[in-house]
């Protein structure tokens, strides 16, 4: 069964070529990653914007040329769009104009089914053992945050307090000011109010972060330790509670040109990464987590594992 997973995200795009039993193991036989920022200029407006809608028909043009050159059947095609699409006045029209100048169907899903296919992706990378975790991705659009432990989820929910929505609100100097900070944090305490009624009822022992953001400050941490990591290959991972504390106070002390100095820094990520870190920094204080892991794998290996699990 060789099958291909598309993950039209507000900030990314990934491509997934594998193959496999029903059941077994997959393997993998082509990853990409398009860069679309399909959430800039237009996310906190709830459109897409006219270049943004250019640079994904652009992007799936050139998803559909790998995917005809691995044979895929166009049956297998399985592509997913999240918080930018469902949320957009437009998304409708670029889930049309993308079948229509492709031939691929986008499913638009929701943030439960987005938090669902994260776990099961973090599952398949992490061995989550018995004790609850609080898994937590950071996208563009949405963030999610799914209570789970390796045999099943407690808790889940998707929040639309991306990295891209708070971009637009809170960094509006650079460096990031000190009181942009703390009223990101006053509105992350009223709007994260149901997390924290579950976490109160669930104990979590400790954070796995899902790829993006977390991969970037894996490959920060490594390069402060001279040794480089290339975040793509990254599958699972950890990452020190004082080593994120001292990243941290790097991205809000530095502008942007001395973020990107940073080593490990990936230039997609020099501005997202200041708030993606200061909703991270403010999940860990808030729930008492001091142990930090981080998964390579998130919505895309969640499909791929659920596809070839007949489900």
């Amino acid at each position: 069964m060789r099958v291909a997973v598309i993950d039209l995200g507000t900030n990314t795009f990934h491509l997934l070529i594998a193959e496999g039993e029903p059941g077994g193991p997959p393997a993998v036989l082509h990853r990409e990653t398009f860069v679309a920022k399909i959430g800039q200029g237009g996310i906190s407006q709830g459109l897409i914007t006219d270049e943004a809608f250019a640079r994904t028909l652009s992007a799936l043009e050139g998803f559909r040329r790998r995917i005809d050159a691995f044979g895929v059947p166009p049956a297998s095609v399985f592509a997913t769009a999240t918080s930018a699409i469902r949320n957009a006045r437009n998304g409708a029209a670029l889930v049309e104009a993308i079948a229509g100048r492709t031939g691929i169907a986008v499913r638009v899903i929701s943030g439960d089914e987005e938090a669902e296919y994260i776990y099961y992706g973090v599952r398949s990378a992490v061995p989550l053992g018995t004790a609850t975790a609080l898994v937590m991705d950071i996208g563009g659009g949405s963030v999610e945050f799914i209570l789970a432990n390796a045999e099943k989820m407690y808790w889940k929910r998707s929040f639309e307090i991306g990295a891209q929505r708070l971009l637009d609100r809170y960094l509006t100097t650079d460096p990031i000011s000190p009181s942009a900070v703390r009223r990101l944090h006053d509105s992350l305490e009223e709007t994260l109010i149901p997390l924290t009624n579950a976490v109160h009822q669930y104990q979590p022992v400790a954070l796995v972060g899902a790829s993006g953001a977390f991969e970037t400050l894996c490959a920060i941490d490594a390069g402060k330790r001279g040794r480089p990591l290339d975040a793509a290959t990254l599958v699972e991972g950890t990452l020190e509670l004082s080593s994120f504390q001292t990243i941290l106070s790097q991205l809000l002390t530095n502008d942007r040109a001395g973020r990107l100095a940073i080593p490990g820094m990936l230039p997609m990520r020099v501005d997202m990464i200041v708030v993606a870190s200061c909703l991270l920094d403010f999940v860990l204080r808030k729930y008492d987590l001091r142990k930090i892991r981080v998964s390579g794998y998130a919505l895309k290996e969640g499909m791929l594992n659920q596809l070839l699990s007949g489900k």
